[in-house]
Formats: C-alpha cells, sequence, structure tokens
C-alpha cells in the first residue's frame, strides 16, 4: 500500500522559517515569542513529517542541510502566498478589493456619473471596475440573473428583489433643430408644441423613458399625434439635427451641447427625471455598500462655482 504524505503545517513552516533564518534556536524562539523547548520539538515534527534532517546541529551553531535549503525557498514562497491569501480575502471582504460590475443608461454619462466613476476608482484603485451601456430592460434582466452588481437606471427599476435609491435628480429640456421655427422665448410650453413631431425613445421594451415624455405632454392635456421611434437618446439628438421634430431630454444631455441642436427650458416645473442606484436585495458585498456611500457623498458635495 502507498504511503499517504502528510499535509505540511503551515505553523510548522513558520517556525521552520525563523529558525532557518536566524540560524539560531534562542534568537528564533524570543523572535516568535516563544520558549526554546517547544520550539525545537516542533522542528523536530517537522523533519519526521518530511522523513528529511532539515539543519545541522553542532555546538553552539546550527546551519541548514542541503534539504533543508531546498525547504527555505518552498517556505517563503507558501507562507507569503497563504499571507496574501488572507489580505485579498479580507480585503475583498471589507469591500476595498474585488471587482464591481456596473450597468447605466447612456445618458447617465452626460451627468454626475463620470465624476462618480473617477470617485470611486481613486477611493477604491484595487476594485476592478465593469461598465457596461444598457437600457432599463436589460438592467434590470442582467441584475435578476446576477451579471450585474449595479444598475444605474433611469428613473428606477421596480422589483421586490431589487434596492433603488434616488441618485440625480433634474429638469427635462427640450431639444429642437437650431433652424426650427419655435419661439425662443423660454421657457417653452410643451402644448404649444403639440402639432409637431415628437421623437421618443426606446419603442420597446416598455415603460421606458418614452413614457416619462408621454406623460408630461398628458399633464399639458394633450398626447402627441406624431410620434418618431429611435433606441437611444443618442439617435434622438441626431434625428433632431436633421429636422424630424423635437425630443425632451435630461437636461445634463443639453448641457454637452450638440451641433444644429438649441436646448430650451420647459415652462412645466413638475417636467422631470432622475437616476438611480439599483442592486439586488440579497446582495451583501460590500462593494456595493462604498460606491453607494461615494454616490451620496458626491450629490451632497456643492456644485462648483
Amino acid at each position: 500500500m502507498q504511503r499517504k504524505e502528510p499535509a505540511l503545517n503551515l505553523k510548522r513552516l513558520e517556525y521552520f522559517l525563523a529558525v532557518a533564518e536566524e540560524l539560531h534556536f534562542g534568537r528564533a524562539a524570543e523572535r516568535l515569542e516563544m520558549a526554546q523547548p517547544p520550539l525545537s520539538r516542533q522542528i523536530m515534527q517537522l523533519e519526521e513529517e518530511l522523513d528529511a534532517t532539515l539543519f545541522d546541529r553542532g555546538r553552539g551553531q546550527i546551519r541548514l542541510t542541503q534539504a533543508g535549503e531546498a525547504l527555505l525557498g518552498h517556505a517563503r514562497a507558501m507562507v507569503f502566498a497563504i499571507e496574501e491569501a488572507r489580505r485579498d480575502v479580507r480585503l475583498i471582504d471589507q469591500g476595498a478589493k474585488g471587482r464591481l460590475r456596473v450597468g447605466f443608461v447612456g445618458s447617465a454619462t452626460h451627468g454626475v456619473l463620470p465624476n462618480l466613476i473617477k470617485s470611486f476608482r481613486r477611493t477604491y484603485p484595487e476594485i476592478s471596475l465593469s461598465l457596461s451601456a444598457m437600457n432599463n430592460a436589460q438592467l434590470h434582466r442582467s441584475l435578476i440573473r446576477r451579471e450585474l452588481d449595479i444598475a444605474i437606471a433611469r428613473p428606477g427599476l421596480d422589483d421586490a428583489e431589487i434596492k433603488s435609491l434616488p441618485f440625480q435628480e433634474e429638469p427635462l429640456v427640450l431639444a429642437c433643430s437650431d433652424t426650427a421655427e419655435i419661439l425662443t422665448r423660454a421657457p417653452v410650453t410643451l402644448a404649444s408644441l403639440q402639432d409637431m413631431p415628437f421623437v421618443l425613445y426606446p419603442e420597446q421594451p416598455r415603460p421606458s423613458f418614452a413614457d416619462t415624455v408621454l406623460a408630461a405632454c398628458s399633464a399639458e392635456g394633450f398626447t402627441p399625434e406624431r410620434k418618431v421611434f429611435c433606441m437611444d437618446y443618442q439617435t434622438a439628438i441626431s434625428l433632431v439635427a436633421v429636422g424630424e421634430g423635437v425630443s425632451v431630454v435630461p437636461r445634463s444631455v443639453g448641457n454637452s451641447g450638440h451641433q444644429g441642436v438649441r436646448f430650451l427650458p420647459l415652462a412645466n416645473n413638475d417636467a422631470r427625471t432622475s437616476l438611480s442606484i439599483n442592486y439586488r436585495i440579497d446582495n451583501r458585498e460590500r462593494h456595493i455598500l462604498r460606491f453607494a456611500e461615494i454616490a451620496r457623498k458626491l450629490m451632497l458635495k456643492p456644485p462648483a462655482a
């Protein structure tokens, strides 16, 4: 029957390293804050486990045997690897290391999202961030499937399994072609534009940001008769620029500026939109709480003058 090799004891390897580096049992015992006799017994038990002599014990001096020298390199690597594993596990559990998968609606890139990402990277440089642009339906599906840790949605994700935290609220503005014959006297009422085509996004899946815009129109007593649907806000702005109609977008999109497009404030103060930070209620990873905390601090920070 083949003899089963005993597993190496990590503590004994640490004892071995102390003796191998000090080449003196007394000094090694002091370094380990233990008495010398039990240290000697531990080294002897390690030699028995390995069936090898690790030290030549002479009068007043010891030295490593060839077998001891061979073990020294392996022991250092093994102890270092265990300490690294302990450190990594501790940091990941504390939310200071690991990975965080963040999905976001495209229009969020015009608001506070870039500063949030920069602040998070600066505060937690050892956390790897994975970023993906998605629409709300994709964000919802990816969170439920655990393919994302955080979803930044507009306005939020309605699901009993998802925690949704308000993040940034902002007014809606009108986007129109710079050649459109619209009264430039601001603010503009949506009702004054009811005969114009409204560029909405996305058509599917619903509900979506398109329904937010339609609700704002309904609040002013009309429903656009001519609707032009597209997939995202970038396409909507491009269609507006070539005169296909008007669109309603978050103010942060207008702040970025787009060639051929004017952005005008709306008279309806209730026409607003918001971003939210969403994550699964049963996701206990501390990375998520760290991200949400930085977002909260960022929103409390007064805007630059």
